[in-house]
């Protein structure tokens, strides 16, 4: 069955409080209460999550596009070579939270297959390479829809494939998370890795957008004339 874009609402944040934001209120407080934590403990610790970005998956893309033996093990073993990078899956914060220790799974984009990344049961996320998932991200609109329609989804971000070629997803669970690495773009010959990471952006290693030479996440949306160079 062919589905149009006019037969779902697209994507966007959502300003409803979500059941899983409500559990997460009830057993914050309850371990405040039982002394597990403090609230001072749990600011500290939110500022310094949001604070991550995705810097360690740029850095990650970035050289597995320059050295092709680092690529090999990025592919073969992620959670393994994040430590090369200096980004440890059994402790990330540096202060022990064992539920962020997963198998880490990076996915090759090549010109016959784009993946893209979701979590259809609640927002599993890389966060050691990405930083704090976007709101979208966790959205119901985007879980549930994203499986069942790719291509109609990531159309809503901006970006179309050919019929030739595969969207693949990869649904995040308690234990596995998945990165893109996409396609190096050409234009870039003779680039260093900082240069390479800045075109590196959290939604192109999401898979709902693809490097471009001109432009960094840092780069105004109104500024058309920007460059990574």
């Amino acid at each position: 069955m062919t589905h149009s874009h006019g037969d779902h609402a697209p994507i966007q944040a959502s300003e409803e409080v979500s059941e899983f934001e409500i559990l997460e209120t009830a057993i914050r407080e309850l371990s405040i209460e039982h002394g597990l934590f403090s609230r001072e403990d749990h600011r500290r610790f939110s500022e310094w999550a949001e604070s991550v970005g995705p810097s360690g998956g740029s850095k990650l893309v970035a050289k597995a596009w320059v050295d092709p033996e680092f690529k090999k093990r990025l592919l073969a073993d992620g959670t393994e070579t994040c430590k090369e990078v200096g980004i440890d899956w059994r402790d990330p914060t540096g202060s022990g939270t064992p539920s962020d220790y997963t198998y880490f799974y990076v996915l090759e984009n090549t010109p016959n297959v784009h993946n893209v990344i979701v979590c259809t049961l609640c927002s599993c996320y890389p966060r050691p390479v990405l930083g704090m998932s976007p709101d979208w991200y966790r959205t119901p609109n985007y879980r549930r829809r994203l499986v069942r329609w790719p291509r109609e989804v990531i159309a809503e971000f901006g970006l179309h494939f050919p019929p030739d070629v595969e969207v693949r997803v990869h649904d995040s669970n308690q234990k596995s998370r998945f990165m893109v690495m996409p396609m190096r773009p050409e234009g870039t010959e003779g680039w260093s890795e900082e240069q390479l990471a800045s075109i590196v952006t959290r939604d192109t290693m999401i898979g709902v957008a693809v490097p471009q030479v001109d432009w960094t996440a840092t780069t105004p949306p109104s500024d058309n004339g920007g460059t990574a160079r």
